[in-house]
């Protein structure tokens, strides 16, 4: 009887023994592991969202978002388009020159954000654009906003509203440059 148990736990022990001795995972094991860990990095974090207010502006129809975006992988993502109930449209936008004028306008293609870098959506730079807005926005207000990016990944936010002096400058240029003394 006790050989018969020995036999047993030697059967059983023995596979496992002998298994931890091997001192490097076989190739196949290395591929699974890197894709395993490529499915558990996160996509493109979001911090630091706002929105800013219309209450006051001269046109309370408009206004954007900004964001740091950052990306831990390994791949560059692009953040492709957003959408939210507060706003009739809302597109991805970029302030560039254009016949010596800095003007906005739409970013074709989304807005990259490196491999295991950052990207910022800031005034007078690249933002999120909602316009047709369902009400003006004062400093305390949320706004839904939802961001999908180029790996199929998205990310729903309750963005706060906050004040932002400098509106007319970058959101509604005037027709006549002005000039400071």
């Amino acid at each position: 009887m006790k050989t018969k148990l020995l036999t047993a736990c030697l059967a059983v022990a023995l596979p496992l023994l002998l298994s931890s001795c091997g001192s490097s995972a076989p190739p196949q094991a290395s591929a699974d592991s890197a894709t395993q860990a490529a499915a558990t990095t996160p996509g493109v974090l979001v911090e630091d969202a706002w929105v800013r207010a219309t209450v006051g502006a001269k046109d309370t129809t408009m206004t954007a978002a900004f964001m740091s975006l950052t990306n831990p992988g390994g791949t560059d993502i692009k953040l492709t388009s957003a959408t939210s109930p507060a706003a009739g449209v809302v597109q991805l936008h970029e302030m560039a020159m254009k016949g010596g004028k800095m003007v906005m306008q739409e970013k074709a293609g989304g807005i990259n954000v490196l491999a295991e870098s950052h990207a910022h959506l800031a005034p007078s730079g690249d933002h999120v654009m909602l316009m047709g807005l369902k009400q003006a926005l004062k400093p305390g207000d949320e706004v839904p906003l939802t961001l999908k990016f180029s790996d199929g990944s998205s990310h729903d936010l309750t963005v706060p509203v906050k004040a932002f002096s400098e509106e007319e400058e970058h959101y509604h240029p005037s027709a006549t440059p002005t000039s400071t003394p």
